[in-house]
This record gives C-alpha cells, structure tokens and sequence, in this order.
C-alpha cells in the first residue's frame, strides 16, 4: 500500500513559548506512575541529546543540562539514550541537575554494536513510529530493507517505508509495489523533499515520537526538515564518486514537530545489525511465518525437509527465492548474536560463582570465623 500527494506545512510553535514534557510526549499514564518520585523531590524530563556523563533534559521549567548520577550510586541501570524519560534532581546553588533515574521504556531501537559484542545499542527509545527511508534516486536494496524493517518492528513501534527522492526516479509508482512485495503489513509512501510531493499524506501518517532510519545519503535530514518547517537538520551532498551520503547528522536529537508530536533524527546506519529480533523476523517474514505452520514438522527449517510448505511455495512460485534466501541469512545473524548474549551470561555467572568462592574462602580464613 502505498500513497502519492503534494504538501504545504504550518509554522513551528512561537519561539517564545517555553516547551515542557507535556510537548514532548508526557501523559497521563506516565505522571501516574512517576508521583512515587515527585514526593522524593524528583521532576520528570525527556532526554533530547545525549553525551557522555550528561544529557539534555526537556523537565517542567524548561531545558537542562543534567549530569549522569555514577551507577555505582544507583546500582545497576539503563544508560539514558535520545528519547528516554528520566526522573531528575533539579538544580542548587551548589550543585547541577542530575539524572537519577531511566524510566521503563515503552519501546526501543536496538540493534547490535559495531564491534558486535553481545550488547546490543539502543539508537532511540520511546518511539511510536520508525520511517524507515530508502531512496529512490538508487537502485533498491530489498535485503537491506527486510533488515531494517526488522530492526523497526522488533522495537514495538510502528513502521512506515519512506521512499524519499521520488524526483529523481524514473518510475516512483513500479517502485512502491516493489517494495510493498517486500514489507507486509507496512505502509509504503512515496515523498519528495524537494518538490513536496507525498509531504501531507507522510505528515497524517507520523504519530507521537517518530525516528527516522536510514543509510547516509538516503535524504532523512532533508525529509526531517521538510517535516519540522525548517533547516533544523544538517544536510550534505551525496557523494558522486560511489553514490554515498556523507554523515550529516552527528548525534541523535529530539525536535517537537509542528503538526504535534516530536522527530528524533539518526546519524546514517552503515551497518545494521540484528539484536534479538525474533519478532521483528517473525513480521517481516509474515508469509513464511503462516506457511511454516503447514509444514510436516514442527520444527522444519524449511531447507530440505520433506512436507515443507515454505519450499512447496517457493517451487510453485507463491514464494519467490530470494525472499526465503533472505529470510535464513537474517535468522542465522540473529541466532549467532544470541548466542554471544548466552555466553556473556554465562561468562557473568561464571564470574560471579568465582567471586563468590573467594568471598567464602576469604571468611574461612578469617581469625573470627567459627565452623
């Protein structure tokens, strides 16, 4: 499914007007549970950019720049990220703002590290809808897609294919029933950022905290700021030598849009690694998932068994190859990253029996200790 229209966008709210959680995503059901902590002297805030060892808070008076509390202090606990809601310490003639808390997150983009260690890196938190953004000005990339629809819809949040550039295609429309083959279940818009077209149709679609994802050069800055009404974004020329965007976008920051709710721009993601995300597999892979359930064996890897009704589909053409190709790639990367997450636990349990024996020994040996 997927949507072509032309745009006109309103004004930002005044500059005047001092900006508070309320605009940035805070309601009811959040002010509920977090009274515990205003008793305690704790006011909430959202974290719109975050750096090392502090991060900038959007709290009831308006911006603050808080520092981290050492975990150490507060044992162990989530380190803030773009997005999150923290509860905070407000400032004293003596001491800054501190973040104490990360409050529970209703959604997270994760995906795995650069270094591909077992933990995962949350690139926004709190988010309602990922516009996933693929340019139309190069050739499409269906696997790189599927793997950051995946990403998307593991998260818990609501995906939209953005397909940005549409002027510089020859044939926008064949495009977005290509792509639409490749995500079930997903709305497919056609944008262009530099003439408008499908800016209205993009804008109803959004909702609360939106964050654009996307490789560099894929023109997120460029919709962003089409979206906020302003240059906001940095934005920078793709390069001509090997078709690549330049990382404009330095830093995950949170912008209220104007048309109600917030926009969280990402640097571009040369690498998109899974982190658990069997159920963003599961929705991206929505056909192979119902086929499976009339295979012969419940646990069929549907690469040669007999009675497979994933291959049965693939030979009689209801399933095309490359999809299930796909499908198995991205299914062996997330088994393997969960796999490294098992061994770090289990390295951890390791750890914590041996510190365990030698506090035992350590009372053993102690002058006082009585068998």
């Amino acid at each position: 499914m997927f949507h072509q229209h032309a745009s006109h966008h309103p004004a930002l709210p005044s500059p005047e007007r001092v900006l508070t959680p309320a605009d940035y995503g805070w309601d009811a059901e959040r002010e509920r549970s977090f009274a515990p902590s205003r008793v305690g002297g704790l006011v909430p805030g959202r974290v719109v950019r975050a750096e090392r060892g502090q991060c900038d808070v959007v709290a009831e008076t308006g911006p603050v720049r808080a520092v981290l509390v050492p975990p150490a202090a507060t044992g162990d606990r989530l380190t803030p990220c773009t997005g999150d809601w923290v509860a905070v310490l407000p400032a004293t003639a003596s001491d800054s703002a501190a973040v104490v808390e990360v409050l529970e997150r209703r959604t997270a983009v994760v995906r795995s590290t650069a270094s591909r260690t077992s933990h995962g890196q949350v690139l926004a938190a709190n988010v309602d809808t990922v516009a996933v953004t693929v340019p139309l000005a190069d050739p499409l990339r269906h696997g790189r897609i599927e793997r950051m629809l995946a990403l998307a819809w593991n998260s818990g949040a609501t995906p939209v294919v953005v397909l940005t550039k549409a002027d510089l295609s020859a044939d926008p429309v064949s495009a977005a029933s290509e792509v639409a083959e490749v995500a079930p279940g997903v709305e497919v818009l056609v944008t262009s950022a530099a003439t408008g077209e499908g800016m209205d149709v993009l804008a109803a679609a959004l909702s609360g905290t939106v964050v654009l994802l996307g490789s560099s050069g894929s023109g997120k800055s460029t919709l962003g700021n089409r979206l906020l009404g302003q240059d906001l974004l940095a934005t920078g020329a793709v390069r001509g030598s090997d078709g690549k965007g330049r990382h404009t976008t330095a830093w995950r920051e949170l912008l209220p849009l104007p048309h109600g709710g917030v926009l969280l721009d990402t640097p571009g993601l040369r690498g998109v690694g899974l982190h658990e995300a069997d159920e963003g597999l599961d929705q991206v892979f929505a056909e192979i998932t119902e086929l499976a359930g009339d295979c012969r064996f419940a646990d069929c890897a549907h690469s040669a068994e007999p009675g497979c009704a994933v291959l049965s589909a693939v030979e009689d053409g209801r399933l095309s190859g490359r999809r299930l190709d796909s499908y198995h790639r991205l299914l062996r990367e997330n088994a393997h990253a969960a796999s490294r997450t098992d061994a770090r636990l289990r390295a951890e349990m390791n750890r914590q029996d041996k510190q365990g024996a030698r506090l035992r020994r350590a009372i053993k040996q102690s002058p006082n200790f009585k068998a």
